[in-house]
């Protein structure tokens, strides 16, 4: 299992690093599959756990918006909040639309609700490429100015801040089993691999925020906290398999699951970076 773990890995992490590297829309192509990849492992899990879905129209649905979410940003006179409306209520008018499909009495609502939890979740990964659109520019002092677009730099330091949380919770869990947590969820998780993923991705956060431009001392907020934000990716995601009665999202990538699996944390931690993106534009 080792073994096919570091083989994904070696093929993984180039594959991700070249699409960076390459850019949009390249790096659009790439979110739109993992996202429609993640949607229908989301809806596999939710039939398991017994929640009707069907099989194309949601994933269908979340990748449409998954691109289409940062087009509109990039346009110019750009007003988010009657196109999230709209984006809202046209997903809860399909949903419903669905759900009366069905000869559906009184308890199917909660399914139905969970549906839509479905629909949203996979839905976050678009904010991997709202990263990319609302980053501010990079002051040419600082020691990451240049090196690729501000988007993409940021987008690499959100990368490098989950994995560093997963690395160290890791290595401190492994080296220093201490008090389980959230054992009902996730069995192999203890405090001790949580503090010590929180200081790795605190220390990596302030670092590759200092070389931004920024306050090292922001820095080492925003990498705890989209840390933390993380690790509730993961923990969310774990629930969902545990109610599934699942131990992967899926079979896809030998060794390590679904693709569920892979971009679990970055749901959560990539809308905190983008708050704190946008909080700096408009506080610069």
């Amino acid at each position: 299992m080792l073994r096919l773990r570091i083989l994904s890995a070696l093929v993984l992490v180039p594959v991700v690093a070249i699409v960076v590297l390459l850019g949009r829309p390249w790096l659009d192509i790439g979110v739109a599959v993992l996202a429609f990849l993640a949607a229908l492992e989301v809806f596999g899990l939710l039939r398991s756990a017994g929640v009707p879905a069907e099989t194309l129209l949601w994933p269908a649905l979340v990748t449409v918006f998954v691109v289409a979410l940062p087009r509109f940003l990039s346009s110019a006179d750009w007003s988010p909040l009657p196109w999230l409306a709209v984006i809202v209520a046209a997903v809860m008018f399909v949903g419903c639309v669905a759900w009366l499909r069905r000869d559906a009495p009184r308890g199917e609502f909660p399914k139905w609700l969970a549906g839509l939890y479905g629909i949203f979740y996979p839905m976050l990964l678009t904010f991997l490429l709202v990263i990319v659109v609302v980053a501010p520019p990079i002051p040419a002092t600082a020691a990451l100015a240049g090196v690729l677009d501000p988007g993409r730099v940021w987008l690499v330091i959100l990368v490098a801040i989950v994995w560093a949380f997963d690395t160290g919770a890791y290595v401190t869990g492994r080296l220093l089993p201490r008090g389980r947590f959230m054992a009902f969820i996730s069995p192999s998780k203890t405090w001790s691999g949580v503090i010590g993923g929180a200081v790795a991705a605190t220390v990596v956060g302030a670092v590759l925020t200092a070389a931004t431009g920024h306050a090292a001392t922001d820095g080492a907020l925003v990498g705890l906290v989209v840390g933390v934000a993380g690790q509730l990716g993961d923990l969310a995601e774990s629930a969902l398999k545990r109610a599934a009665g699942a131990k992967d999202s899926g079979t896809l990538i030998p060794g390590h699951g679904g693709i569920l699996d892979r971009v679990d944390s970055f749901l959560f931690a990539a809308p905190v970076l983008c708050i704190y993106l946008v909080s700096l534009d408009h506080l610069t």
